[in-house]
């Protein structure tokens, strides 16, 4: 498996080099599909388990063509429709749709190299779903998206064993898009379930407008105060800490032997947490949160990458009454910062100082 996650991550980053040289649907399929099929363990020269232009006779058309299909024992347990990467897949998953019904296929993906869409037929049995079931992004996955990828590699593959996750997928999936939805912009029925214990007065449409930006406060500041109280009870748990011994650029000789010298407990704030978890957060698109780690001081707070004090991105200065962010770009910049909001306004150059440790 972990071979397995090594492929699609350096898959990952060939298609990031290679994308935008890319002009065909052809060269798409040879430099970045079928790299995939391989790493999933299938022999792309093979006939018994890899068939290019498979074909999938439609009603009175006869002689119709899928792009790829994987084999079992002489029959299609795979379809895999392939268009240009450029390509947007919103308005192909129809033709895809013609060929599932006519062939003993479980799955269907369909694909432009870098976004790969599942499908099967949870709703009606031999017949296409209209939703994907799991959709696979490579520039843009987490762990847990390369788990279920590696459900399809040819020497773990069991159609009942995937069935048995996909519909939980389908719709954990779905309801995880609408609480994002909701996230960013709350329609008029989420809010009015949200006021049906806490409003007693008609919803009116003026009543719900009044209280969208609560809405949106709310969920903000339950899901932050919900990974706060996580991140406490692990510095609880973990007991005070010896400052580490990294000195400023600015320090002097004397200061540094005074900090060696003395031990001190470092009280970590809330608003430091606070802070690290503003950063993680922006950096989530781009970097693994797994890798996002802090080191807290007793001048400043670290936010690290890969828990190593020489990939620090950024340093928090809240314990003064002038309050800073610091980044570790070549000029190591600060800049004054009011509260802990501000921190957005330099999200951009925070994912440029953390991709060089990438």
């Amino acid at each position: 498996m972990e071979n397995f996650v090594q492929q699609i991550k350096a898959l990952s980053n060939r298609i990031q080099r290679m994308k935008d040289n890319i002009k065909t649907e052809e060269a798409t399929k040879t430099s970045l599909i079928m790299p995939l099929i391989q790493a999933l363990g299938y022999d792309v020269f093979n006939p018994e388990e890899f068939v290019p232009e498979f074909i999938a006779d439609v009603g009175i058309k006869k002689g119709e063509k899928i792009d790829y299909a994987i084999m079992d024992s002489g029959n299609p347990v795979i379809l895999i429709e392939a268009k240009c990467v450029h390509e947007e897949l919103s308005k192909h998953d129809s033709q895809l749709f013609r060929y599932f019904g006519t062939t003993k296929a479980k799955f269907a993906i369909l694909t432009n190299g870098i976004e790969y869409k599942f499908y099967t037929d949870l709703e009606e049995r031999n017949r296409m779903d209209m939703k994907p079931f799991f959709i696979f992004n490579l520039l843009e996955f987490r762990d847990n998206d390369i788990y279920e990828v590696a459900k399809f590699r040819k020497n773990v593959f069991n159609v009942e064993n995937v069935l048995t996750t996909a519909s939980e997928l389908k719709y954990t999936s779905e309801i995880k898009h609408f609480l994002t939805e909701q996230w960013e912009e709350p329609n008029d029925e989420f809010i009015k379930f949200m006021l049906s214990d806490v409003y007693q007065g008609i919803k009116t449409k003026k009543v719900i407008d009044n209280f969208r930006d609560i809405v949106k406060k709310s969920l903000t500041q339950f899901v932050n105060e919900k990974v706060n109280d996580k991140l406490q009870q692990a510095l609880n748990s973990s007991g005070t800490r010896e400052e580490p011994l990294e000195k400023e650029e600015s320090a002097k000789p004397k200061e540094i032997a005074e900090d060696v010298v003395t031990i001190e407990t470092i009280v970590t704030t809330e608003e430091e947490i606070e802070g690290y978890v503003f950063v993680k957060l922006m950096l989530q698109d781009e970097i693994d949160s797994s890798r996002v780690h802090y080191r807290d001081n007793k001048s400043y707070f670290n936010v690290l990458l890969d828990d190593s004090i020489r990939k620090w991105i950024c340093r928090l200065g809240f314990n003064t009454a002038n309050k800073y962010i610091q980044l570790n770009d070549e000029a190591k910049t600060t800049y004054k910062i009011n509260n802990v909001n501000e921190i957005s306004l330099y999200k951009d150059k925070i994912l440029e100082v953390a991709k060089q440790f990438q």
